[in-house]
């Protein structure tokens, strides 16, 4: 009988990332993404664990659906049908009843649709996947990892906004995101620094999308964005934090319609927008034009500034650790935002730094990390454990 197996995927707009998982196994055995879809050449591209050159499988009409019908086609030409057991899934937003994994049907797909406004570069995507695997294979058990779970351990005061309480009794909260990445840093630090685990550290997410968490413990106990994934950092094509009056003034002064403004602040705001070159942090580090620089500097002025202001709400700080795209593969941005933060006892190893290396800080600094996330090995995690409940 063929090995059992679980699939994690990563649904976005334009591709669909997975791994291929042994049921008792940490690393996946293949992984890769569907990607272009809705453009002209979309493909499958399917890695192994040996690194060797990816499989293609062009994909015909490059629709979600259709990748995901190839992808299970190639799963049962290589595994089997019967060894697929469980899909585990990221899905953005959990609003406020999910702090836990769960199981998916189709009454709590409409529930977290409904969320869909909240995190819609996201959350559709996600949970359009989920749907079409209910169609194409509805006796496979698909379960649910929630971004914003992870901070559900928050106190209250971090959760609040200044409104009347009737709004957040219908879930105006601050929820933060990430939080699939927070966790796997977490447990990262359990292994290579305990002590700086059980402390008081901030992890920078810094990739297109950019957020900060801090934690103390092990646990969530504030972090950069809020009720949606448009708040805190400038990011690739989002804004950040934003002051509420700028939106009616777009509105009321300047006659832009709710979908412009949307659109603005989602797509064309960030990097993007600060420096008209491009959202990419390489192509700006690497651009002469004076707004690329200019574009940078705010950014990493901006990361340093929240991660003063999580060091308060963490009552101190023990260490900081820089994950995601940017955060792990740009070593001017990493140095810039220490820069700043040197009055609380941060200054980084140059070399070690320009190398990438796990650890970055000199002899006489608080710690600094580097280290690779990994949101689908915790999805994988979450996903046998709750199979294991529901087979118990």
């Amino acid at each position: 009988m063929s090995e059992a197996r679980l699939l994690v995927l990563n649904a976005g707009s334009s591709s669909i990332k997975f791994a291929v998982y042994g049921m008792a196994a940490e690393s996946p055995a293949w992984h890769g993404q569907a990607e272009g879809l809705g453009g002209r050449k979309p493909q499958l591209l399917i890695h192994d664990g040996n690194g060797g050159t990816p499989e293609v499988r062009k994909l015909q009409d490059g629709s979600h659906e259709q990748a995901l019908r190839c992808l299970l086609e190639w799963l049962d030409q290589t595994v089997g049908h019967q060894s697929l057991r469980a899909v585990g899934h990221r899905v953005v937003h959990g609003g406020i009843r999910h702090a836990e994994p769960v199981h998916l049907d189709s009454e709590l797909l409409d529930e977290l649709d409904d969320l869909s406004g909240l995190a819609p570069l996201h959350q559709p995507h996600n949970l359009s996947a989920a749907r079409h695997l209910m169609k194409l294979r509805p006796e496979l058990p698909q379960i649910a990892c929630f971004d914003t779970a992870f901070h559900r351990s928050q106190p209250w005061v971090a959760q609040q906004f200044a409104l009347p309480a009737e709004w957040q009794e219908r879930g105006v909260l601050r929820y933060g995101f990430h939080g699939l990445s927070y966790e796997f840093i977490a447990g990262e630090l359990q292994r290579i620094d305990p002590a700086l685990a059980e402390g008081r550290a901030v992890v920078a997410h810094l990739g297109n999308g950019a957020s900060l968490c801090g934690i103390k413990g092990g646990l969530s106990q504030a972090t950069s964005m809020g009720f949606t994934a448009l708040d805190g950092l400038p990011m690739g094509q989002r804004c950040g934090a934003l002051d509420p009056g700028v939106v009616l003034y777009l509105i009321q002064q300047q006659g832009l319609s709710v979908e412009a403004v949307q659109d603005l602040l989602y797509h064309r705001s960030g990097l993007l927008g600060m420096s008209g070159v491009s959202h990419d942090m390489r192509e700006l580090l690497a651009s002469d034009e004076p707004a690329a620089a200019r574009a940078v500097a705010v950014f990493c002025y901006r990361a340093a500034r929240e991660i003063a202001s999580l060091a308060a709400a963490l009552g101190g700080l023990d260490g900081l650790v820089f994950t995601a795209g940017i955060g792990e593969n740009c070593p001017p941005v990493r140095k810039a935002i220490v820069d700043h933060l040197d009055w609380l006892g941060f200054s980084l190893d140059e070399d070690a730094n320009a190398s990438n290396a796990a650890r970055i800080h000199c002899a006489d600094s608080r710690p600094v990390y580097v280290l690779a996330t990994d949101e689908q090995a915790v999805i994988a995690r979450h996903t046998r454990e709750l199979m294991a409940t529901i087979q118990d």
